[in-house]
């Protein structure tokens, strides 16, 4: 009877952590370059202690995410860049260099280049800076180039957005969405990543595809729920049976 009730305990537990993950990527269906969680379980013996190993339980195992690129939708702002190739651009968070593909930049009030959420934008040599009073523009390779606006013919390069294109299968997505190296070494700038200027690559996320495993990882969660009360009603009759005998 406990082996039931392993399957069914662990197996609702991880039926709301899938649930969770999917409710995850559907609040960032809307958030520009980002890339929805993927989640797995499998089943395991348990081990230890004594009698024969035939209990087994699932455990979560997350695959990681899914790369593959989102549609680009135009915006006309300069400093907004989609990455069109398999790639990322590098970011300077407080745990060292992360990557990202949410393309949707801004200049603070210092002049530094960051990304919607406030991380600096690498160059080759460190945070950009942006000259005021200049117009911008970004060319394919991340080229940054600035023109004063009093004189716009005379336009200088003022650097280079770093563009990266590490192993996915070696990145770890962190709690804030993104992307570092698992061994912890930068990557080095890859000159084949390109990026298209007044545009923005949206979620890979499929709303309605999200919404449907969402109702069927619920069902499943009410199918381990019925197992385990058929469990507690299994017992119940054994106990019953055997103070008759």
């Amino acid at each position: 009877m406990d082996r039931l009730i392993y399957v069914a305990m662990t197996g609702a537990k991880h039926a709301t952590q899938r649930q969770a993950t999917i409710a995850n990527n559907l609040a960032n269906a809307a958030t520009p370059g980002f890339k929805q969680q993927l989640d797995v379980s499998r089943a395991v013996q348990a081990v230890g202690g004594a009698g024969y190993q035939t209990r087994a339980f699932t455990v979560d195992q997350t695959a990681g995410s899914d790369f593959s690129a989102g549609a680009l939708e135009t915006t006309g702002r300069n400093l907004d860049v989609a990455v069109t190739t398999p790639g990322f651009i590098a970011v300077q968070t407080g745990n060292g260099e992360a990557y990202t593909r949410n393309g949707s930049l801004q200049v603070d009030a210092n002049g530094v280049l960051r990304t919607i959420n406030g991380n600096p934008v690498l160059g080759d040599g460190g945070p950009i800076t942006i000259p005021d009073n200049n117009i911008i523009t970004i060319g394919a390779d991340g080229t940054i180039t600035a023109a004063p606006i009093q004189t716009p013919s005379q336009s200088n390069q003022v650097a280079r957005i770093k563009l990266v294109n590490p192993d996915e299968r070696q990145l770890d997505r962190g709690s804030d969405g993104l992307f570092r190296p698992r061994d912890g070494q930068p990557a080095q700038a890859d000159a084949t990543v390109q990026l298209t200027s007044g545009a923005l690559e949206s979620s890979n996320v499929n709303s309605v595809d999200s919404l449907v495993s969402m109702i069927n990882y619920q069902r499943n969660y009410d199918l381990q729920i019925q197992m385990l009360q058929s469990a507690d009603q299994n017992a119940r009759a054994a106990s019953q049976i055997m103070q008759l005998s």
